[in-house]
Order: C-alpha cells, then structure tokens, then sequence
C-alpha cells in the first residue's frame, strides 16, 4: 500500500518489502488477550507491518503479533519475530500495525531439530571454553 501526499511524494521513510509470512495475532487489553487468529503479512517495514486477517480489527487496539520468520539461527533453529504495535488501519480483512516493540525469538524445536540444536550449543560451549571468540549471528 502506498500513502503519498498531495505532490505524490512517498511519506513513509521505512522500505517496505514484500513478504508473504504466516503469522498469528493476539488483541490485548491490560494484559488480557481480548481476540486471536492467524493471518499471512503482505508488507514488513522497520516501522510496521500490513497483514491479511481475514477480517477487520479495531483501529487503536494494541495487538502482538508473531510472524514466523523464513531465516534459521545458526541454520538450525526456527525463528520468529515477535512485534507489539498499534492497528493504524483496517480494511476488507487486512490489518496495517505500527510497531512499537519488536525483537527475534526462536521457535520451540521438533525433537530432531533439539538433537542438532544441541551438537551447535555443544560446539559453542567448547569454542566458549578455548577463548574462541564467536559473532552473534545479527
């Protein structure tokens, strides 16, 4: 979605890109979770994003979202990106949210991805333990 003004100019200064992610959602209210469902993203920005849910949620609500990320740390464990934010906007059945928070999580693991998880925690503690110094992956 673009939002220009009245010369046509681009008003976001976040890039957007085109990514189709599956995500669940959560309305929250005092800590209470008022509504939830699943959706998929159209637009991901450092500033927000802009998801399909199926239907219309209510402008102002804080709402959590996460989005399962297409990128594995340390190509073993699945990651998601988890962003509180604000519904900005809401039409036939997509959500655009402005983020306030957001930070990457990994995922929990089938018991085959803990098996391997634990040989590169295992190799990162040996590496740890010689004074190899290791670079966070972000």
């Amino acid at each position: 979605m673009q939002t220009r003004d009245e010369a046509g100019y681009e008003r976001r200064s976040d890039r957007r890109y085109d990514l189709k992610l599956d995500l669940r959602w959560k309305l929250v209210r005092r800590r209470r979770v008022m509504d939830n469902g699943v959706g998929v993203t159209v637009d991901v920005s450092r500033g927000g994003v802009r998801f399909h849910a199926g239907r219309e949620l209510p402008v102002g609500s804080n709402v959590d979202l996460s989005v399962a990320w297409p990128v594995r740390l340390h190509n073993v464990a699945p990651m998601q990106l988890v962003i509180q934010g604000r519904v900005v906007r809401s039409a036939d059945g997509w959500v655009a949210v402005r983020s306030m928070q957001h930070e990457f999580r990994t995922m929990a693991m089938s018991h085959e991805h803990r098996e391997i998880s634990g040989n590169v925690r295992g190799s990162l503690m040996v590496a740890a333990a010689h004074g190899t110094a290791m670079r966070k992956p972000f």
